[in-house]
């Protein structure tokens, strides 16, 4: 394998092009997280690592509490498997709350307020399985704390990372939150540190493999000690290669890449933020064309064995979907054939007819 490989092998790990998962569950737990901004597009995220689930089936994980959303790692939001969001929360949140202290500071939160806002929240949900945010915020005016200029919405954010709330399912367009110990419970201990770095390790590197030191802590927001350190707990669950005078980490048996393949990413999938190095994806100049400005927002990608072709986006009609295609580069007839058969695959995700523009 060489460096230009490596995007492909990539895609293979994640199980993009042999999408052979049968349940949201499965796919989440695997991967160990995959970031979620973008609600819909996460939904694809999960789907298209599946033969044929569509969004409602994605949407009925959530709703049957076998993934959740929440901030678990990054300060962003993933979708996690329920049966590790504790642990993964507990081990990688912390240092994304230090990180914020100064951000408290500009909102006048301290602890006092936060305790205060926590007594405000519990009692909220005391009563009711979920709440949707703008609930949770009025509750929150109502107690005398305001919320505006983000102010709510760091709360509600800060929270979510010290284990107390967590996302609940979707009601109607708005999201919902619930108390993490009624909508997950749990009686399990949590792992210690040495265990939970592990995990953290095999999931990252089976699942995102062929990645590097580097790419593995940018993944978790860790320090690259830590980092190093789940690597050896890893040991031989594991393996490694020198790719082009530089150490990747991997599976023990790294599945073969397709041959061919063009795919419709959505704008987050963890193709592409699962990695700090994206140079085998991408262009020197290609971030800036799918990120535009640098505003942290990712546009759905066009991706044509391995390499980002393009972007695309999709127009909602009355009874279908539009898409429309923007190449980086002309892209050949047989790449247009492949992508009217992957909108179809998406045609089947949205349960409703999906035409190229």
């Amino acid at each position: 394998m060489n460096h230009s490989e490596i995007a492909r092998y990539s895609l293979a790990a994640q199980h993009i092009t042999q999408p052979d998962f049968t349940s949201a569950e499965e796919v989440v737990r695997y991967m160990g997280a995959m970031q979620a901004q973008d609600y819909p597009g996460a939904l694809w995220s999960v789907a298209l690592r599946t033969p044929t689930l569509t969004r409602k089936d994605v949407e009925a994980a959530i709703e049957n509490r076998s993934i959740v959303r929440s901030w678990p790692m990054r300060g962003t939001l993933h979708f996690v498997a329920a049966a590790d969001i504790r642990w993964i929360t507990q081990l990688l949140a912390p240092r994304v709350l230090q990180s914020a202290a100064g951000r408290e500071r500009q909102l006048d939160l301290n602890e006092e307020a936060f305790k205060k806002a926590r007594d405000v929240i519990v009692k909220a949900l005391a009563d009711v399985p979920q709440l949707e945010r703008s609930e949770l915020l009025l509750a929150l005016e109502h107690a005398g704390i305001a919320t505006e200029n983000q102010r709510g919405y760091h709360i509600l954010w800060r929270f979510a990372q010290e284990g107390l709330i967590c996302f609940g399912s979707h009601v109607g367009k708005q999201p919902s939150f619930a108390l993490l110990d009624t909508w997950i419970p749990s009686h399990d201990p949590l792992p210690d540190r040495a265990t939970a770095l592990r995990e953290l390790a095999i999931r990252y590197f089976v699942s995102h493999g062929p990645a590097t030191l580097k790419d593995f802590a940018g993944w978790g927001s860790m320090t690259l000690t830590n980092a190093k350190q789940a690597i050896e707990y890893a040991g031989t669950e594991i393996a490694q290669s020198l790719i082009d005078g530089e150490l990747y980490w991997h599976a023990p048996s790294l599945r073969e890449p397709a041959s061919h393949s063009t795919l419709l990413l959505p704008g987050f999938d963890e193709f592409l933020l699962g990695y700090k190095d994206r140079s085998a994806m991408l262009e020197p100049d290609g971030l800036q064309r799918i990120v535009p400005g640098g505003n942290g927002m990712f546009r759905p990608t066009i991706v044509v064995d391995g390499h980002v072709d393009g972007t695309w986006k999709k127009t909602p009609k009355a009874k279908e979907i539009i898409l429309t295609l923007e190449p980086f580069v002309l892209l050949p007839a047989h790449v247009i054939k492949d992508i009217e058969q992957v909108a179809r695959r998406y045609s089947i995700f949205l349960e409703i007819p999906v035409k190229l523009k």
